[in-house]
């Protein structure tokens, strides 16, 4: 069986994700587009009841106040070092379908990339609600895009359907968390793994030129 491509696993909710996107386009841009992007969210009811009738349960558990500060301190520490200012959102009655399902369309349309950066400078520069449809049918006037489909996706039958397996992919990849990057077999979690990821894939590819 052919192995598969490397891939590495963002979610638009995570800030340390946020943050390995800064660092992966700043630092590895060759490998930024040598891999795979794949989106990670914690899925709303209807699709986890689904996922548990494959027998698939994605790792999820509620943050306790004491990491949710560390948290707190520990991304301040880290945007400061990189020189960059956030806003931290509140999320109220977050529905992370419909940013991450609204990545599929513009992936669809080949601007997947610039979504994902419209979509984290929406959320961790300027504060903006993303579980918002409005939110993500402006990120599609900005992106030039056609704003209903990206405002709808998390509403429409065969958008979900593709959501469902990639929810399925996280769980085939034994994905935890986010960032999480794969080279072959070897993975690596967190933002601070990601230099580890990058010359791995490197060094993959530099085999293959070789031959």
């Amino acid at each position: 069986m052919a192995r598969r491509p490397p891939r590495w696993y963002f979610s638009f909710r995570s800030p340390y994700s946020w943050l390995a996107y800064h660092d992966l386009l700043t630092h590895y841009p060759d490998v930024a587009d040598g891999v795979e992007w794949l989106p990670f969210w914690e899925p709303e009811e209807t699709f986890a009841k689904e996922l548990a009738g494959d027998g698939i349960a994605l790792p999820y558990a509620t943050m306790s106040k004491a990491k949710h500060l560390y948290i707190l301190q520990d991304v301040r520490r880290l945007t400061a070092e990189r020189g960059l200012t956030m806003v931290w959102p509140i999320d109220r009655e977050p529905r992370w379908e419909v940013a991450h399902l609204a990545y599929l369309v513009a992936q669809d349309a080949g601007r997947g990339r610039e979504f994902v950066d419209a979509v984290y400078r929406a959320r961790w520069e300027r504060g903006r609600n993303i579980s918002d449809p409005a939110t993500m049918a402006e990120v599609g006037e900005e992106l030039g895009l056609d704003p209903a489909p990206l405002a709808d996706a998390a509403d429409d039958p065969e958008i979900r359907e593709r959501g469902l397996l990639a929810l399925r992919a996280l769980d085939r990849d034994d994905v935890f968390g986010v960032p999480f990057f794969i080279q072959g077999h070897d993975k690596f979690w967190g933002v601070d793994r990601l230099p580890g990821f990058a010359a791995a894939h490197r060094k993959a590819v530099e085999r293959r030129r070789e031959g």
